[in-house]
């Protein structure tokens, strides 16, 4: 049943309890208890607008790649992804320490931000030219 309530609430999180409870056949009451204890799980880490970013003003998007370790590492100095243009930042494995998703309004503003970016360490990129899967629901595992 929990894994209903998360299908619909990934294709719409505003749908009211009562909308929901005639999609799951619950009663409102047993949704809302239900919603309440995913959330509380963590589970359920929020409810938030899906914004494009180059449809927000952001033309650049672009997958950045830093190696760096040790101390002087971007993961280490928190004030250095705390800039606007960093929409998400992945721990990886391998000859990387971490990825960076990130959107700007313009190359200018790219250079600019991988100039700050090389202080702590060594930046490569790789431009997002296209999006043909922005983003998929979370399913039970099989």
């Amino acid at each position: 049943m929990d894994w209903l309530l998360l299908r619909e609430l990934q294709a719409d999180a505003r749908l009211s309890f009562s909308e929901l409870s005639r999609r799951v056949h619950l009663s409102p009451p047993a949704v809302a208890e239900r919603v309440r204890r995913l959330e509380e799980s963590g589970v359920i880490a929020g409810y938030r607008a899906h914004v494009d970013p180059r449809a927000a003003g952001r033309e650049v998007v672009a997958l950045v790649t830093m190696a760096c370790y040790g101390p002087g590492c971007v993961l280490r100095h928190p004030e250095a992804l705390e800039s606007d243009d960093i929409f998400e930042v992945h721990r990886v494995t391998g000859g990387a320490c971490c990825v960076l998703r990130v959107a700007v309004a313009s190359m200018t503003d790219f250079e600019e931000l991988i100039d700050r970016l090389a202080h702590y360490g060594r930046p490569t990129s790789a431009m997002v030219l296209s999006t043909p899967v922005p983003w998929r629901a979370t399913v039970p595992p099989i």
